[in-house]
């Protein structure tokens, strides 16, 4: 599986202001909104908010996974980000949180959702990585990073 089907360059951002995981969350839903053709903003943002709810995506390590299924998607899509400075993100080790890849499925694609976590966990237990990640303050050199574009990443 390549992450790059499911993150695309204009969906990366790096050293994000983001005040609190509600302002983040938001931020997500309108980086994805235009990929998502006749899904608003809210929508999304209500899907990453409801998943919150259940409990924290927040998976330690400074790191951050939100998701949600949408009905009206027809393709995932996903957003990673990098905070300029940590925030509270209620994580299983009680951290703040400075990565974040959010992923948003179709409502049918339970199994490939379940995958794609899989895989961006795996990738972000990766310390070379979220180092290199933590690193990059332009846009362009963490989508690289991340999805390890021609060999050229440091997350494998």
């Amino acid at each position: 599986m390549q992450l790059s089907e499911f993150l695309s360059p204009d969906c990366t951002r790096s050293a994000v202001e983001g005040a609190s995981k509600k302002r983040v969350l938001e931020t997500i839903s309108r980086i994805a909104a235009p990929k998502l053709t006749g899904i608003s903003r809210d929508d999304i943002f209500e899907s990453l908010l409801n998943r919150e709810r259940l409990g924290s995506t927040g998976i330690g390590l400074g790191i951050a996974i939100p998701h949600g299924r949408l009905s009206k998607a027809s393709q995932p899509v996903a957003v990673l980000l990098t905070l300029a400075e940590p925030i509270e993100f209620d994580a299983i080790d009680s951290q703040p949180v400075d990565i974040i890849f959010a992923l948003l499925v179709p409502e049918s694609e339970h199994e490939n959702h379940l995958q794609t976590l899989a895989a961006v966990a795996r990738r972000m237990n990766d310390k070379t990585c979220t180092r290199a990640l933590r690193q990059a303050d332009q846009d362009q050199d963490l989508y690289h990073i991340f999805v390890n574009e021609d060999n050229g990443g440091a997350c494998s």
